[in-house]
């Protein structure tokens, strides 16, 4: 399934001329503009992206009726994305997800990160990747962000520069590839964190949201959400989704997840995940709307997070703030705390490697 829908995601790149627009959304504190693209196929879905965090800020697609409507939460004021706790529809960085008590040792040094969730670091710190204006341009049928960042930022090592590239097809597919390049020895680990919910965000919560994962084992947690011991069976527990099942069918259980979590926030293993190679990941079905969405990525891991902390975000698009569990993240990308398991894969990204990995997300309807 994954190699047809990459076949026919590149045939329908090439084929096909896609619309672009671009604008200017707003500037920042400092002044930087901020400029937003819509990419709009002959179906006329479309997405559109920001420069604020290299951004996922509206997927619109139809529904079994043909109904198109917004399927990922965002906001409509541009400055809301700056410092936001659900770090909507953003690239987070340097490294995604958590590193335990913001230490980890690379050749020998300790490096100290900024603490910003619990005893942890998070998403790259306060002022990481999903906080700042990325360079941005129309290249040919895609958008490509950019950004520098430079040694010692958030206390990381070394001068990074990172990519991201969207494409859009006809078929309503939507393929972030992510690169990047250091000049001396760090860590990354490289996202997208947008919500999704597939009756069209507002809409209500995603707990009756069908999901299955191609993944037979999880990483248990401590209390902080880092991940402890080894990686177990999901057979027998509340985080089997080997079997499609509704998000809320099990998310009340008592079971220390979801009870860390209030919900689910975890990373899965993906099954059969190869380095550099397209694998399935998830498959996310809305029963009332019909609207589908399957997930592959090059990552090893998939973090599924269920929106449990959404109350209190800023305003939506929908014109209110989310309540939680209004959403759900599919975040493909490498374990977290990997910098500080050396049985998990290495995050390390050295001077003359790029660091490259690939997610669609493709859209359908049944």
């Amino acid at each position: 399934m994954s190699k047809i829908i990459w076949m026919n995601f590149c045939q329908n790149i090439r084929n096909d001329i896609m619309e672009i627009k671009k604008e200017l959304w707003g500037k920042s504190e400092c002044g930087k503009e901020i400029f937003r693209y819509t990419m709009t196929n002959s179906k006329g879905a479309y997405v559109q992206l920001s420069s604020i965090g290299a951004g996922i800020v509206s997927v619109v697609v139809p529904d079994r009726e043909g109904k198109l409507a917004d399927v990922v939460l965002g906001y409509p004021d541009p400055m809301s994305y700056f410092g936001d706790g659900p770090c909507a529809g953003k690239i987070p960085g340097r490294y995604a997800n958590r590193i335990a008590a913001g230490r980890f040792v690379l050749d020998g040094k300790e490096y100290d990160l900024p603490i910003n969730n619990g005893p942890n670091h998070l998403h790259g710190g306060p002022e990481g990747f999903q906080n700042k204006v990325w360079e941005s341009r129309v290249n040919g049928d895609s958008v490509e962000f950019l950004y520098y960042s430079e040694d010692g930022e958030m206390g990381y090592p070394g001068a990074l520069k990172a990519v991201a590239r969207y494409d859009w097809s006809e078929d309503n597919s939507l393929r972030l590839t992510i690169t990047a390049e250091s000049d001396a020895p760090t860590v990354v680990n490289l996202t997208n964190h947008a919500y999704f919910n597939l009756n069209g965000e507002g809409n209500g919560d995603i707990l009756g949201h069908i999901l299955k994962l191609n993944a037979s084992e999880y990483l248990p947690t401590d209390d902080t959400l880092i991940p402890v011991g080894e990686s177990e069976p999901v057979a027998g527990t509340p985080m089997d989704f080997i079997s499609a099942k509704p998000l809320g069918r099990d998310i009340r259980e008592d079971f220390p997840a979801l009870n860390y979590g209030k919900g689910y926030d975890n990373c899965w293993i993906i099954d059969g995940a190869e380095s550099g190679q397209i694998q399935s990941a998830a498959e996310l079905h809305a029963p009332e709307s019909g609207r589908t969405l399957e997930v592959l990525t090059t990552q090893p891991g998939v973090q599924i997070y269920t929106g449990n902390w959404l109350a209190g975000c800023p305003e939506g698009k929908c014109g209110r703030s989310y309540n939680d569990y209004e959403g759900v993240a599919i975040e493909c990308q490498n374990y977290p705390d990997a910098p500080n398991k050396s049985d998990y894969p290495c995050a390390v990204l050295r001077p003359g490697e790029v660091y490259e990995q690939a997610i669609i997300f493709a859209f359908g309807v049944k």
